[in-house]
């Protein structure tokens, strides 16, 4: 299922993102969803390494 988000982003950043959309041949689309796709990663990465080295860190009983 797909819905649509409507986002405001700055004119530099939109004309960007048009160029690495015709360079690499991609939809602007396509590069924003990759984008969240991998911030979303790395915060549950970084939520998972804080949790682990909270444990690591606990003296041993």
């Amino acid at each position: 299922m797909r819905s649509t988000l409507t986002i405001s982003i700055p004119e530099k950043v939109r004309k960007q993102l048009d160029v690495v959309s015709k360079s690499e041949g991609v939809s602007r689309s396509d590069i924003v969803r990759e984008a969240i796709r991998d911030y979303l990663f790395i915060r549950q990465f970084r939520a998972l390494r804080n949790k682990m080295v909270a444990k690591a860190s606990r003296p041993l009983t």
